[in-house]
């Protein structure tokens, strides 16, 4: 049975290669859906003209999203979630999170540059999860690259079908605006980087004698002859096709100057998918179940520089969330409630009272979670989908002021449970190991460190370049590898075991010295215990 709540839920994240203007149309949504009045200047650094979604400092002296931020806020009758996620590849493992915690997915493409790499890695997480995806082409008011080269572009580098539902008109110095497909509009370009811009015209099709006050015949004849084409090759919108992720809706315009927006809003309200079913290990859990049921795909300390607030970021899944509620924690296997749940509006936050699946709730945490624990109304049960991927530059942690060494434990804690990075602890020795995927990680650890916990550590380059988890159905067999190859064990934050390695050559040697031990890149395996 269908619940209005959660069909006018619409959960999705916004994905780019970096500066392709992905955070800048995540603001122009808010600026559509009335949640913020004006947009602010984009990626300035001036702290007090940043985009609304923003807000770490890091961020704000970068340039750059390096966590993923939640938004809620109404339209037409839908509630719209956006997760706005990094951009920078150095921040993937929090992207791929995120991509674990929503319905649907938006990418940003520059029309510029075409589809890059991080593009096509996004991608690859979406086909993973077989994510529909819309695609925005951004940046038509520049010089960039030929229209049906992108499509073109489109479905080659990423391996999906495309349907372009607006159309440009011109291109660079010459676009006027776009012809909206999937409604019949026409819409003009008038660059205005603050206000909301209306459909000028609505017409009922390209014969209409009101374009021609508009448009000249040249372009006219253009768009008529791109249409004709756009049906020959592409075909009316199939959403079922969509909505299993094997054919991807494209949208032209220009983000910053506030086009082609409304048409990209209004189409995806319509044909992006409610939430539905989650997996979890045992069973597949429906939207609709009466039964309350959610899991954490975000940690994030300090959102409140002048609060040690830590907050855990629950996707809800199914039934209803509701303040002060008795929930069951399933790893911990305890019972919390929430006094003070919290719903996003970028970096202000309301208290919720209750919520539906779809629906993220930020939930103050002194402790207890961790990414990917689930929540229930009892029923033991926990949510697939949250891998932690194997790091390839790998760090020693080094304590620069001894005074400190409580604040750089905590710290060191705490971050990696956020995400940001992940850690292995090696014997003898205690000693602390960072695995990430770039070196941009190690500079926002740092400066979180010393900013948030007043801790001080430098990182010493380790020759480890690859890791597996590895398991074994013979305890014995596991630890004995543990105990011949020590010096290539570590432990990561579950206290799995982690074989480190400088090459490809010296896991497979190991795999060779050891053929019943299994070795995986990601950290979804079943564990056996080695005590």
């Amino acid at each position: 049975m269908s619940n209005p709540e959660i069909d006018k839920r619409k959960t999705f994240a916004i994905i780019s290669h970096p500066d392709a203007g992905k955070t800048t149309l995540t603001e122009k949504f808010l600026l559509f859906g009335g949640a913020i009045n004006t947009a602010g200047a984009v990626k300035r650094n001036k702290a007090n003209q940043n985009t609304t979604s923003d807000f770490m400092e890091i961020e704000k002296q970068r340039g750059i999203s390096v966590a993923t931020s939640v938004m809620g806020f109404e339209y037409k009758g839908k509630r719209i979630n956006i997760l706005d996620t990094p951009g920078h590849k150095d921040f993937a493992e929090d992207t791929y999170r995120t991509l674990s915690a929503v319905d649907s997915v938006i990418l940003v493409v520059d029309s510029v540059k075409g589809v890059e790499e991080q593009t096509q890695k996004l991608m690859e997480v979406c086909r993973m999860r077989n994510t529909p995806v819309i695609i925005f082409i951004n940046k038509m008011d520049r010089e960039g690259k030929d229209s049906f080269d992108l499509l073109d572009e489109l479905e080659n580098s990423l391996k999906i079908s495309v349907c372009p539902q607006s159309w440009p008109i011109g291109q660079g110095y010459t676009f006027k605006g776009v012809y909206n497909i999937y409604a019949n509009q026409l819409n003009l370009f008038e660059p205005d980087k603050a206000k909301v811009t209306e459909p000028v015209i609505q017409v009922k099709n390209l014969q209409d004698d009101l374009l021609k006050q508009y448009l000249k015949e040249k372009e006219l004849d253009k768009l008529s002859g791109d249409l004709e084409l756009i049906e020959g090759i592409y075909g009316p919108l199939d959403t079922e096709m969509y909505l299993e992720g094997l054919l991807a809706p494209v949208f032209f315009g220009s983000a910053i100057n506030n086009f082609g927006i409304r048409e990209l809003l209004d189409t995806f309200i319509n044909i992006a998918p409610s939430p539905s079913t989650r997996e979890a290990e045992t069973r597949v859990v429906e939207a609709t179940e009466k039964n309350f049921t959610g899991f954490v795909f975000k940690i994030h300390a300090n959102l409140d520089p002048n609060h040690r607030d830590r907050i855990a970021f629950l996707r809800i899944c199914s039934g209803k969330f509701e303040r002060n509620k008795f929930f069951y924690h399933t790893r911990l296997e305890k019972k919390l409630k929430f006094s003070n749940p919290m719903d996003f509006m970028a970096n202000e936050k309301s208290l919720v009272e209750e919520a539906w699946p779809g629906d993220v709730v930020g939930l103050y945490d002194s402790g207890n979670f961790k990414i990917g624990d689930t929540l229930t109304e009892g029923e033991k049960l926990q949510f697939k989908g949250i891998p932690r991927f194997s790091p390839e530059i790998f760090k020693e942690v080094e304590n620069r002021d001894p005074m400190k060494t409580k604040q750089l434990e905590k710290g060191i804690q705490q971050l990696t449970e956020e995400g940001v990075a992940q850690l292995f602890v090696q014997q003898p020795g205690n000693r602390k190991i960072i695995g990430t995927v770039g070196e941009l990680q190690f500079e926002v650890i740092s400066f979180r460190l010393e900013n948030e916990y007043g801790a001080k550590c430098a990182f010493r380059p380790l020759t480890f370049r690859k890791s597996s988890w590895i398991t074994c159905s013979d305890k014995k067999i596991l630890q004995d590898i543990i105990y011949r190859r020590a010096s290539n064990i570590a432990y990561d934050k579950d206290s799995n075991p982690v074989f480190l390695a400088d090459n490809d050559w010296a896991i497979n040697l190991a795999k060779r010295d050891f053929p019943e031990v299994e070795f995986f890149t990601t950290s979804e395996f079943k564990k056996v215990e080695t005590e």
